[in-house]
């Protein structure tokens, strides 16, 4: 179920409309989905009380990040594993980042375009996002929008990144399963070992797999993961051949994605790992929150009156940077 038109959403005006879109969205409403997520993106202010209507529901399904440099083929692996999580009854909801543009802050929004085998099944929800400039691969709102798609009732999230490259590594701090994708040819055993991609990577997939070089790229990978330094019992990436455009190789991917999440299960990392996403997710929200509050005073007079006291210095920035900090606690 892809977004339907705007023209038909719910909207939500005040706090005793939370509580109805989100059943809508628990009984597999798109439009009440959609818009719980664009609210996420836009910043309401009715978030405090959609993140606590959905928090009740969260927490359980599987969140798999897909990365990997442009042209892997990410887009068209995502679409297989929903074709395959479906026929295992999963509900899948996918999070299908776009980049914008530095200039006009849009976005194409077209990973959608290739997954419109699942438009109309009700147990597929698709959403495109719009990096809007963030750094990491992932947009700034995804994990609350991981959030939506649980509340939602999604067994599964699929979180499919920018795929710019060597800096693409925030997705590992989201996702349960990382899932790192390669094409032979295009050098990337060696932007691997130099972007860091290895410590990042959960599973391995060779895409393309039936091209000259799969090989060379398959025996790269494993001889990277075996100069790795591992502990007892410790996770060994696994590496697997695909060619997602036919449907090859993706029930090995599953089965992958199955024997790590096991893993995760029996070594407690799985609980390690969320807890670990969801500091982080509340360190965001209070970083936010705080820099918001730093800029109202900038059209005051607080942040300006230290400011000149730093020119002049009659003080120094950390010194002034803690008065500001105890100001804004007092405030």
């Amino acid at each position: 179920m892809t977004e339907r038109s705007e023209g038909s959403r719910p909207t939500v005006r005040r706090s005793r409309d939370v509580p109805l879109l989100v059943d809508r969205a628990r009984d597999g409403d798109a439009r009440a989905v959609a818009r719980l997520i664009t609210l996420v993106e836009s910043g309401d202010p009715l978030l405090p009380e959609i993140a606590a209507a959905l928090a009740p529901h969260t927490g359980q399904a599987q969140v798999i990040g897909l990365t990997g440099s442009p042209g892997v083929g990410k887009s068209t692996t995502t679409n297989e594993l929903v074709r395959a999580l479906r026929s295992q009854g999963h509900r899948v909801g996918v999070l299908a980042v776009d980049p914008s543009s530095p200039f006009t802050g849009g976005a194409i929004l077209g990973d959608r375009v290739r997954m419109q085998d699942h438009a109309t099944d009700p147990g597929v929800y698709i959403r495109s996002m719009s990096s809007r400039g963030h750094l990491g691969g992932l947009a700034a709102t995804t994990p609350q929008a991981v959030r939506v798609l649980e509340g939602a009732g999604c067994d599964v999230v699929l979180v499919e990144t920018v795929g710019v490259g060597q800096a693409e590594v925030e997705v590992a701090s989201l996702a349960d399963t990382t899932l790192v994708l390669l094409a032979p040819g295009m050098g990337d055993a060696i932007q691997a070992v130099k972007a860091g991609i290895l410590e990042i990577a959960d599973v391995f997939v060779v895409n393309k797999a039936d091209r000259d070089g799969a090989d060379a790229t398959h025996r790269d990978i494993q001889g990277m993961i075996a100069l790795g330094e591992r502990g007892p019992g410790e996770w060994r990436p696994q590496v697997v051949r695909a060619v997602a455009s036919r449907a090859e190789g993706i029930d090995d991917i599953v089965a992958a994605l199955e024997k790590h999440r096991n893993w995760l299960v029996e070594h407690g990392e799985l609980r390690r790992r969320r807890e670990a996403r969801a500091a982080a997710e509340v360190e965001a929200i209070a970083l936010g929150t705080l820099r918001a509050r730093i800029g109202s005073l900038r059209s005051g007079t607080t942040l300006g009156a230290l400011a000149a006291r730093v020119a002049d210095g009659a003080v120094d920035p950390y010194a002034a940077a803690d008065e500001l900090l105890i100001g804004l606690g007092r405030g």
